[in-house]
């Protein structure tokens, strides 16, 4: 049995069952490592950066045996740990914030320079080209006869589907169903531009949107879509509830050898963008995060020598965002702050200035990063 506790980040590129995981998705791994980094929170930035790297190596098939890929990686990873080492640097979120990045940060751009020289046998997603046009909205609709909805005005026009659903469908935009919509066993969309859906639940007939490559599938929430053909990125937004994405490439090949494929799952204030020219995603949280849940009248998130378990639960369960810390490390700190009317990161910021941490975005979530209470 592996003790991935005793991992670094080069063991986590090279080890065949993270792999599976990160090029695959599917969902009994997704549990086991969700479940792994909930008991080891402390190794959520090295699994993060493996990621990572393993996500730019989705490039078109190279002859390379295991060998010979082991040992470009372990060179390059020594290249890059000692250029790491000398770096340090600053961004910002695109809200305009100042995030901190520890000189581990460097792998993030660093692992660009593996692009295109060693690819993962076994985990190669298809080359973007003629292969993706296949799912373009333009391509798809016409065999299938559907009911369609174009916006040809200068407004946001709303919609109610069979279901009663509801879409806001933005200029320039179209949307279509089929005739057996409302009795088929799952209630598909073809979308091209942009569009806010209001799902109606029904966890007996899903509800998916296909935009060109990817599908969003959900049982009831409410997200957007944007797909523009003209777009580098497709982008999928979510207000409440859970939805699942997926590429349609890898879901046919899939198909074809009986694996379920499995689908990156976006919660409440989480976007995931996939980039068409290298057909991966990635998740982050919104700019402005919205509050989701409303909390109780005594509990107004103004803190007095609050620990700081009690600070982190409450902020989370407000806007439903993952906060990801060494709760043994930071058990005796504590919070005095007033957060009421601030912001998402503005509140961040100020729990991080009373206990001497810094945060980063990684996947959708917040990890707190910090040496311990001053």
């Amino acid at each position: 049995m592996k003790d991935y506790r005793l991992f670094d980040i080069s063991d986590f590129v090279i080890d065949d069952d993270f792999v599976r995981w990160v090029i695959e998705e599917k969902k009994a791994d997704n549990d086991f490592w969700n479940n792994w980094l909930s008991a080891n929170p402390d190794k959520y930035m090295a699994v993060a950066e493996a990621r990572k790297i393993l996500e730019s190596l989705k490039t078109e098939e190279q002859i390379i045996s295991v060998d010979e890929r082991e040992n470009e990686i372990s060179r390059l990873l020594q290249t890059i740990s000692e250029k790491a080492g000398t770096v340090e640097f600053t961004e910002r979120h695109a809200s305009g914030r100042r995030i901190f990045i520890s000189k581990r940060g460097w792998w993030y751009a660093a692992a660009a320079a593996l692009i295109g020289i060693v690819a993962i046998p076994g985990y190669i997603l298809q080359k973007h080209g003629k292969g993706t046009e296949q799912f373009a909205y333009r391509a798809v609709t016409p065999s299938k006869h559907l009911i369609e909805s174009v916006n040809t005005s200068e407004k946001t026009i709303r919609l109610k589907l069979p279901d009663e659903s509801i879409v806001e469908l933005t200029p320039n935009s179209r949307i279509g169903y089929a005739n057996d919509f409302d009795s088929s066993s799952t209630r598909d969309v073809y979308l091209s531009g942009e569009a806010f859906f209001r799902v109606t639940k029904n966890p007996a007939r899903p509800f998916r949107v296909f935009a060109n490559e990817i599908v969003t599938k959900v049982l009831g929430t409410t997200f957007n879509v944007r797909c523009f053909e003209k777009d580098t990125v497709i982008q999928v937004t979510v207000r409440t509830g859970k939805v699942s994405v997926y590429s349609q490439a890898n879901q046919a090949k899939t198909s074809k050898t009986n694996i379920q494929a499995g689908g990156i799952i976006l919660t409440p204030n989480q976007e995931l963008v996939y980039k068409k020219s290298a057909q991966v995603f990635q998740k982050n949280l919104l700019a402005e995060p919205i509050e989701i849940s409303a909390i109780a009248a005594q509990d107004n998130m103004v803190f007095e020598e609050a620990p700081l378990e009690k600070v982190f639960s409450m902020l989370s369960k407000k806007y439903e965002i993952n906060i990801v810390y060494d709760q043994e490390l930071l058990r005796q700190c504590t919070v005095t702050a007033d957060l009421r009317n601030e912001p998402f990161y503005r509140k961040l910021d100020l729990i991080c200035k009373a206990i001497s941490a810094n945060y980063e975005i990684i996947d959708g979530q917040v990890v707190i990063v910090t040496k311990g209470c001053k």
